[in-house]
């Protein structure tokens, strides 16, 4: 159920209540799905009897309109993947989060200065970088760790030494190359994962005089107390099906002033973008 918090300017919403947004922006009629959402839109004064929208949405849909930036970031973890995002419009920034489990995510505008800190927040981003490891570079391939996953999802009654022995079995046997430091720093990094995350910037901007879309994404994993890694390969912008058991995983040792500093260079300059005007 789409709700507000007006003191703070804050929405909880379902994408299927910015898919309503989206046709009424257009004066349309919402298409029969959709109708139970624009009842609830209704219902929580959101939206109109005749499809008039509240005042308190002006920010969130003018930056859904006219995106000049879009943010996506993705979360894995032990409740299965969240999605987050900053929206970057003419007038206004609004941030969202999701929550595991969750329909609705939140939507609260945005200083721009504090565009930074709040993609840091999204990720987690911790001041303390971990032990220094023994391998700061780690070249793999993604069967292997399927592999390695296998064994943890299997679960049963194995302590944490017998897991990690099974772990540095399983990879090894995927991949015969990963051996002594690269293989034992492999299967503990995989244990310790707290979760992977991936952020995405897209905005259109110009290439050879032609306007294209452009992107610029940072992969990583937060290992815990072994510290940030960040997935070099398989580059980002994944697509659907380019990732296969062969294809070549890299990870690279990183600290949190570093990833601090890749996500600024994620966002693009005011030159970059497209003069809308």
């Amino acid at each position: 159920m789409p709700s507000y918090d007006s003191s703070r300017s804050r929405l909880r919403l379902a994408d299927r209540h910015i898919g309503v947004f989206a046709h009424l922006l257009d004066g349309e009629t919402p298409p029969e799905e959709l109708w139970p959402s624009l009842v609830e839109l209704q219902q929580t004064g959101l939206v109109g009897e005749e499809g008039e929208l509240a005042p308190l949405l002006s920010d969130l849909l003018g930056a859904l309109a006219r995106p000049m930036v879009v943010i996506t970031v993705e979360v894995t973890g032990e409740h299965g993947t969240v999605n987050h995002g900053v929206i970057l419009g003419q007038d206004a920034v609004i941030s969202h989060d999701g929550w595991p489990g969750e329909e609705e995510s939140e939507y609260v505008p945005l200083e721009p200065g504090a565009l930074v800190w709040e993609l840091a927040r999204k990720v987690n981003l911790r001041s303390s970088d971990g032990e220094r490891p023994a391998v700061d570079r780690i070249k793999t391939s993604m069967g292997a760790l399927d592999a390695a996953f296998g064994v943890l999802g299997e679960g049963g009654e194995c302590d944490e030494d017998s897991t990690r022995d099974l772990v540095r079995k399983a990879l090894l046997e995927a991949d015969t190359d990963l051996k002594d430091s690269a293989l034992v720093q492999f299967a503990d990094l995989v244990q310790a994962i707290n979760a992977t995350w991936r952020v995405t910037t897209a905005w259109d901007g110009k290439h050879e005089g032609k306007r294209v879309a452009m992107l610029r994404a940072l992969a990583v994993w937060d290992c815990g107390p072994r510290g940030y890694w960040i997935r070099e390969e398989p580059g980002e912008p994944i697509l659907p099906g380019q990732v296969t058991p062969e294809s070549e995983l890299v990870l690279v040792r990183s600290s949190a002033s570093e990833i601090w500093g890749k996500l600024t260079d994620l966002l693009p300059d005011k030159s970059d973008l497209i003069d809308e005007a």
